[in-house]
């Protein structure tokens, strides 16, 4: 089984648990991750497994924060304890974005604006996150993307998710030496379009891709949005992002009435606001995209291991015994344990 590495909200290590019922430890590219231990109650998890607590697992970069506890107390089988919550990254979700902020240029440089201003440097002292570190990536994929965006009251955490998400980026924040350690990253493309690394393949075909699930839905599917800024109701100015024709053009109306042209008393050019709301509008539609969806259980005995040959991430090549096949990012791993053994469940996102 796992080790697990309980940490206390000093992040001092208290104890170590490696016998549970039942463990899921879900990590996510861009997204907040989570967990759920499920096991019989004794004194040792009484006393370790407390809210606001850490855990870390020996094989993971990932780190959790538990946030829920619940026993449930049988007079025949005895009580059992389940404890659950989300990874590190969801102390972002902790944070608004206090004052209204515009983001120009370098898209890093934007995400470390909005962390300096709401976490790591903020006026409000009180709102200040102790030991977090912003941890600069030379990635030139990461380095060479551009941004605009203006911001005002939105959650920290959805705010980068979506700004990660539209430039096909990932996060994390790792736990070293007492600090809380964000970077941006992105995966690599294993897939067949390309020539740099080795291919990644997941198929019934080569006996690595045991079962599988294929979703996809065009229900809330929108691809041009008429996006229009602040201003009285016949001269709001305007613009498009997106596009399409005929049935295959599916609009919907974006109201960015609260971005503003004047900001710190220097009005804007409309060529400069436009890029604002051209900004809202690609937030928008990414809310409503087609979805495609692969899941499954992959055997990892065969051919690939997860964290050694690919990563959550990287973008690798999916096929069924259906003839589905598509180029799909990983951007999820379900680690699923119990007393019967270990299992991994990766979900694949079509690019």
């Amino acid at each position: 089984m796992s080790i697990l590495i309980i940490l206390d909200t000093n992040l001092q290590p208290q104890t170590v648990i490696d016998t549970f019922e039942s463990l899921l430890w879900v990590e996510r590219y861009s997204d907040v991750g989570d967990f759920e231990i499920f096991t019989t109650v004794n004194d040792k998890m009484l006393q370790f497994l407390r809210s606001d607590y850490y855990i870390v697992r020996e094989d993971s970069e990932h780190v959790m924060i538990i946030e829920d506890i619940k026993i449930n107390s049988d007079s025949e089988t005895g009580s059992i304890i389940t404890v659950s919550g989300r990874s590190l990254e969801s102390i972002l979700d902790r944070r608004i974005i206090w004052n209204r902020t515009n983001i120009e240029g370098n898209l890093q440089n934007g995400i470390l604006k909005l962390l300096n201003e709401n976490v790591i440097e903020p006026s409000i002292y009180d709102r200040k996150i102790e030991n977090f570190v912003f941890e600069a990536s030379t990635d030139p994929r990461i380095t060479s993307i551009s941004a605009s965006g203006q911001y005002e009251g939105e959650g920290l955490l959805e705010t980068i998710k979506t700004l990660c998400d539209i430039n096909g980026l990932g996060f994390l924040i790792k736990l070293e030496e007492g600090e809380f350690r964000f970077k941006l990253y992105k995966g690599e493309d294993r897939s067949y379009d390309q020539n740099e690394n080795t291919y990644v393949e997941f198929t019934p075909k080569f006996d690595n891709l045991l079962n599988s699930n294929y979703e996809e839905t065009k229900r809330s599917l929108k691809t041009v949005s008429l996006v229009v800024g602040e201003g009285e109701s016949d001269v709001r100015q305007s613009t498009t992002v997106g596009g399409g024709v005929d049935l295959s053009r599916r609009e919907v109306f974006t109201d960015a009435s609260d971005l503003t042209r004047v900001i710190d008393g220097i009005e804007l050019s409309i060529g400069e606001y436009n890029t604002y709301l051209e900004q809202r509008g690609r937030e928008y539609l990414l809310e409503n995209v087609f979805v495609e969806l692969f899941d499954g259980e992959i055997n990892t005995s065969v051919m690939y291991r997860f964290n050694e040959d690919f990563f959550i991430g990287d973008i690798v090549q999916i096929a069924n015994e259906y003839g589905m096949e598509s180029k799909s990012r990983v951007t999820e791993i379900i680690y699923s344990e119990s007393t019967e053994g270990k299992d991994i469940y990766p979900t694949f996102v079509k690019i």
